[in-house]
């Protein structure tokens, strides 16, 4: 006859066999190992360590239906079969991610893009320039959806898709053992900061995902430059700043396209247009949620921008006193190294936390370093954290777009 205890430890071996979080495991690869061929689109790789951990995610992904984080040269992604539905749909399920917000789909060939694309689709002169200067890289572009092949779920119902190649040996090599082309966002509970290391997946994630691919910090450490070239007039539109930056787009074109009157305008999403319908329904990730957010209050710090007509200022003064709190406050601050605040934080009633991200003009620098700085604070624990601003260039602008999204508000200090 079964218990009542029997029957609430069978009920607690169920639970622990069903319904319990997978164990983690971080599986080590060198990327140096891996090499690809330009004649060929399976890779070499020398490292036996490196080429069983690739086939253990491999069977995660097609086998078993599951997503597998790996890292890019961008971020740290969350990968699983962009031609699969069931499969796709842990992706949003594993980050609690909005069905509306799609997915890029990465490659890891040419072979492999061709299979995904309308049957005759010509490739314009506009992408085959800035594929050739930079794929494998941080580009995404849209492309028109072959209804047959792609899943609505990628796409959320759009009649494009976004799809790019990335550089990153480790992430190449997976999508080609896999053979199967991966929709893989950000490797994070859905806003939070994305990662830019192994741990940083880790550290969100376990106990979500079975396999976390290590392959080293992330180079860029920002998503993806996203690309529309799908319009009739022609102008190309970037949807969301990334690590390949707009001058270096334009100077491509350029080198490319003999003919000047034949080089597209590009334009900045938000900066230099705006289309409130493409928010609300976005083709492309990072455009109509906040992103990127720490768990604590994030303040941006405008200090060498002017501030917009009748936008009310505040003194680094007053803005420290705003802060104070007994017992002391724990900030975290990040600022270029150069920057002048350094001097100014006052150290009565504050326990200051310091991330300094880089020189003013080095925006790469600042990049890079961002998302690491963002959760290495949240990780010390402290109360709230202030950021200041880079100048919108280069990198600087897709700093900034990040930053903006992350931010809970924005303060235009003047020095008093």
């Amino acid at each position: 006859m079964l218990t009542l205890t029997n029957f609430w430890t069978t009920l607690k071996r169920t639970y622990l066999l069903v319904m319990a979080p997978a164990t983690t495991r971080i599986l080590r690869c060198d990327p140096a190992s891996i090499l690809f061929h330009t004649d060929r689109d399976d890779p070499e790789i020398t490292c036996p360590e490196t080429l069983s951990a690739l086939k253990t995610a491999s069977h995660h992904l097609v086998d078993l239906s599951e997503p597998v984080a790996f890292p890019t040269e961008t971020v740290y992604g969350l990968g699983a079969m962009a031609l699969s539905t069931p499969a796709a749909s842990k992706i949003f399920t594993t980050k609690g991610r909005p069905a509306d917000n799609p997915l890029i789909v990465h490659v890891s060939s040419f072979t492999m893009l061709r299979s995904l694309l309308p049957q005759g689709y010509v490739l314009p002169k506009t992408y085959q320039a800035l594929i050739k200067h930079f794929w494998p890289g941080a580009l995404t572009l849209l492309f028109p959806r072959d209804p047959i092949t792609v899943p609505t779920i990628i796409t959320a119902g759009h009649s494009s898709v976004a799809i790019r190649m990335p550089s990153h040996p480790v992430a190449r090599a997976l999508i080609a053992v896999a053979n199967t082309p991966l929709a893989a966002p950000s490797a994070n509970s859905s806003g939070k900061p994305s990662p830019t290391r192994a741990e940083h997946v880790f550290q969100d994630l376990d106990g979500k995902i079975s396999i976390i691919l290590d392959g080293g910090p992330c180079d860029v450490g920002l998503e993806s430059t996203v690309v529309d070239g799908l319009h009739e007039d022609g102008k190309l539109r970037i949807l969301r700043p990334g690590g390949v930056t707009v001058e270096s787009i334009r100077r491509a074109l350029e080198d490319e396209i003999l003919d000047s009157k034949e080089i597209p305008e590009v334009l900045v999403h938000r900066r230099d247009y705006a289309d409130e319908g493409l928010e609300q329904a976005p083709t492309t990730p990072g455009m109509k949620y906040r992103h990127y957010a720490p768990s604590v209050p994030l303040t941006l710090l405008m200090t060498s921008s002017c501030p917009p007509s009748g936008e009310p200022t505040i003194s680094t003064s007053d803005l420290f006193d705003s802060l104070k709190t007994d017992p002391p406050v724990k900030v975290g601050i990040l600022a270029p190294t150069d920057s002048a605040l350094w001097n100014m934080l006052p150290s009565d009633g504050f326990e200051w936390i310091h991330y300094p991200l880089g020189p003013a003009d080095e925006p790469a620098v600042y990049a890079h370093r961002l998302f690491n700085g963002l959760i290495t604070l949240e990780k010390q624990g402290v109360d709230r954290m202030l950021i200041e601003e880079i100048k919108e260039d280069q990198e600087g602008l897709a700093v900034m777009n990040r930053v903006r999204k992350a931010a809970g508000n924005v303060l235009w200090v003047v020095n008093s």
